[in-house]
C-alpha cells in the first residue's frame, strides 16, 4: 500500500476562510482480495441493479436483503440493543469490553442501499467497526425509505437520531455523522438540518462513496460510468424518478442535494472512495465545494475498490484499513481541536 498526498489546505475547524483546496490522499496498490470483490461484484450484484432499473415497477423485495443479512452475528466485542426513534427504529452498538473507552463520543450512522434497501442487518458489522475505530458508541438509524417515504422523511429521522444523542448527554462536538452512500448523502443533508434548526452542529461527518448530488449528469459524464463494478447508469435515473414521485405524493418538496447548499460553517469532513467507482464525481466534487465554502476536507482515494468497499472488511485488507484510517482522522481532528481550545 502506497500513500500519496496530492494537494493540501490549510487545516481548518469550520471557519468560513476558503481553502485553496481539499487535502486529496492517493492511496495506492489493490489486493487479491479486493479484485476478487470487484470481479465478484461485478458479475452479480451489477446485473442486480441493472434488472432493477430495467423495470422498477416489478415487486423487487428489497427488504429481503436486509432481512437474509440478519442471519449475521454482530461484531465481537459488541452489544447490539434496540430504539424507538419518533418515526423509525434504530440500534444501539456499544462495546461489552470494558476496556474499551468510549470517551463519550458517539457516532450517528445512516446506512447506504439507494435510500430503498439495506437496513440494520446489512450495515450492522460495518457501522460496529466504525465505532471502535473512533472509540464511540453507535447509533444506526433504520430511516424510512423510498418507495413509500421520501428521502425529506429519510433526513428528519437522521434528525431524530441526533437529538437522540444530544438528550443522551453526548456533547455535539464529540459526535461523529456517518454514512455510505445514500447514506453519505444523509449525514450531509442531517448536519446541514440540523444548522438550519438550530441545533448545534455536529464535531465531525464522515462519508464512505458518499452520494452527494441526486442529478446523475456529472456521474453519467464521468469515465467511471462504465468501470463501476456496483451501479449501473440506468440506476441513477430510476433512482431520481423514484425519488420525485415520492415528493409529489407529499405535495413536492424543496430539498436540494449536498453539494449545491451552503456548505460554511460545516464540521471536518473526511471523504473516502475507490477509485473506479462512477460515485468519485460527487465525492470530488463535495470536496471541492467544501473546500471552497472554508470546511476542512480530506478526500482520501482508495485505487481499484470498489462503491463502499468498507462493507467487506471481514475479507479485504484495504476496507478494514479505511475503516481504520477514519478513527485516525478523527483522533487528528480532536487532538487539534484539543490544542486550539488550549491556545485560547
Amino acid at each position: 500500500m502506497t500513500i500519496h498526498m496530492e494537494t493540501s489546505g490549510t487545516r481548518n475547524t469550520g471557519a468560513a476562510t476558503p481553502i485553496a483546496a481539499p487535502r486529496r490522499v492517493e492511496i495506492t496498490g489493490t489486493s487479491v482480495a479486493a479484485r476478487l470483490f470487484g470481479w465478484g461484484s461485478r458479475l452479480t450484484v451489477r446485473p442486480v441493479i441493472a434488472a432493477w432499473a430495467t423495470e422498477p415497477r416489478l415487486p423487487w423485495p428489497a427488504c429481503l436483503v436486509d432481512a437474509v443479512a440478519g442471519a449475521l452475528p454482530g461484531l465481537a466485542g459488541t452489544r447490539n440493543t434496540s430504539i424507538r426513534l419518533p418515526k423509525c427504529r434504530a440500534e444501539w452498538i456499544a462495546p461489552t469490553d470494558r476496556s474499551t473507552e468510549t470517551d463519550g463520543r458517539a457516532v450517528l450512522y445512516t446506512h447506504g442501499g439507494g435510500f430503498m434497501a439495506g437496513g440494520l442487518n446489512t450495515h450492522r458489522r460495518l457501522a460496529a467497526r466504525i465505532g471502535r475505530s473512533c472509540r464511540a458508541d453507535v447509533l444506526a438509524v433504520n430511516y424510512r425509505m423510498l418507495p413509500r417515504y421520501s428521502i425529506d422523511e429519510a433526513i428528519e429521522d437522521g434528525l431524530d437520531g441526533y437529538r437522540y444523542l444530544l438528550g443522551r448527554g453526548y456533547a455535539p462536538q464529540d459526535i461523529v455523522i456517518a454514512g455510505d452512500s445514500a447514506g453519505g448523502f444523509l449525514a450531509f443533508s442531517i448536519a446541514l438540518a440540523a444548522r438550519d434548526r438550530g441545533l448545534p452542529l455536529p464535531g465531525s461527518i464522515v462519508g464512505m462513496s458518499p452520494l452527494t448530488d441526486l442529478d446523475p449528469t456529472g456521474k453519467l459524464a464521468h469515465p467511471n460510468v462504465d468501470r463501476c463494478a456496483v451501479i449501473p447508469a440506468a440506476a441513477l435515473r430510476r433512482l431520481v424518478e423514484s425519488s420525485d414521485r415520492a415528493d409529489a405524493r407529499r405535495g413536492g418538496s424543496d430539498r436540494i442535494s449536498p453539494v449545491d447548499a451552503d456548505l460554511r460553517g460545516l464540521p471536518p469532513v473526511l471523504i473516502q472512495v475507490g477509485s473506479t467507482e462512477m460515485i468519485v464525481a460527487d465525492a470530488e466534487l463535495m470536496a471541492q465545494r467544501l473546500a471552497a465554502a472554508g470546511v476542512d476536507c480530506e478526500l482520501q482515494v482508495w485505487h481499484n475498490q470498489l462503491h463502499v468497499f468498507h462493507i467487506v472488511a471481514d475479507a479485504v485488507p484495504e476496507a478494514a484499513r479505511a475503516i481504520e484510517a477514519i478513527g485516525t482522522w478523527y483522533d487528528q481532528i480532536v487532538s487539534h481541536r484539543s490544542e486550539h481550545a488550549t491556545v485560547g
